[in-house]
């Protein structure tokens, strides 16, 4: 069935679903109707609502404010947005209504208990009651983020099951083949390195001075010094709160270059095993590099199926989630409420 337009017919029924009547107790003449709320859209049997539209928009709205951004025009970056919102609020609509019509319900649940399990295993609590109630001592409602997580991931699995899988196994062994003949450069290995560091908090600190102190400890190192009790003794590196240079001596992880910051990867670039870079600069203090170990570009690549349907469904994903999610809107009944629907039909390719 194509998208469509609420009827004259229906009018009576859409009207009615923005009404509610209040109990007469709170009513200033008894039997007087009241609106509760606005439906701005009808997505087959559920509605978004302007209470929906208004906690989304805080939420965004804090984001930028967080971010950094002044609370004025965070609020006006995101009004200015607000038919591009109710367009996403609309397709998150259509994609748990198809959740709950794949089944998948159950597993969404199972994997939101999962990650909240983890969260409390990271803080050390021994109990979901318990993660609960460090939540609300800290503001948060448990109940709203479970929720959060609850569409997030729901909409993340139907996108998975219905877009993604299907072109993962949909591709042949003459397809896999001549993509990779023609994007081998995709799959050679990159140049990879082991790093680790010392970090020196500039925070309330005389900059001069912490640079200084960075240098000596350059010094020192290229003298021979040992790194990881350096690192130890003076790395303010925190890991919740707590500095983690003690345990860790400074230990960072292994990383493609590519994806090294730009300045890091310029610190480290002709650092040779076991060599230290000189004192960097970041947002909040210095940072002094040692290569622990590098492993050298491969000049070949070597055809992987798996690498190669994983590159594939990358390049062809947005695409075609993009022409599910329209398929999905041709198939349901839409109605954008005539205050809104100028500025966001266009954005679903509905007709207005």
């Amino acid at each position: 069935m194509k998208s469509k337009f609420i009827s004259s017919a229906m009018a009576g029924i859409f009207v009615f679903a923005i009404l509610a009547i209040v109990p007469s107790s709170t009513l200033a003449q008894e039997g007087e109707l009241q609106v509760v709320d606005e439906v701005i859209a009808q997505i087959n049997d559920d509605v978004i609502t302007l209470s929906m539209l208004k906690r989304e928009s805080k939420e965004r709205i804090d984001a930028l404010k967080q971010s950094g951004m002044p609370a004025e025009q965070a609020t006006e970056e995101v009004n200015k947005r607000q038919p591009e919102l109710i367009a996403t609020l609309v397709n998150e609509q259509l994609l748990l209504q198809k959740g709950k019509e794949l089944d998948l319900t159950a597993e969404v649940e199972a994997e939101v208990n999962r990650r909240m399990l983890d969260v409390a295993k990271e803080q050390g609590i021994t109990s979901i009651e318990k993660l609960d109630a460090a939540m609300r001592e800290s503001g948060v409602d448990p109940v709203t983020t479970r929720q959060t997580l609850r569409v997030e991931i729901m909409k993340q699995a139907v996108i998975q099951q219905e877009v993604n899988r299907k072109i993962f196994f949909g591709l042949t062994t003459p397809e896999l083949r001549k993509y990779f003949d023609a994007n081998q450069q995709k799959f050679r290995k990159p140049e990879n390195l082991t790093i680790s560091e010392i970090f020196l908090s500039s925070a309330g600190k005389n900059d001069a001075e912490v640079k200084a102190r960075a240098l000596e400890l350059v010094r020192q190192l290229r003298a021979g010094a040992d790194f990881g009790a350096l690192a130890a003794a003076n790395s303010e590196r925190e890991t919740n709160g707590v500095r983690s240079a003690p345990q860790t001596k400074g230990k960072v992880g292994a990383f493609e270059v590519p994806n090294l910051r730009e300045d890091i990867a310029a610190a480290v670039k002709d650092v040779k095993v076991g060599g230290v870079s000189d004192p960097l600069r970041s947002n909040d203090g210095y940072q002094i590099l040692r290569v622990d170990e590098r492993t050298p570009a491969s000049t070949a690549a070597a055809f992987n199926e798996n690498q190669v349907r994983e590159a594939i469904t990358i390049e062809r994903s947005e695409k075609q989630r993009d022409d599910y999610l329209q398929n999905l809107r041709n198939e349901s009944y839409i109605n954008i409420s005539y205050i809104y629907r100028a500025s966001v039909s266009p954005l679903l390719y509905l007709a207005p």
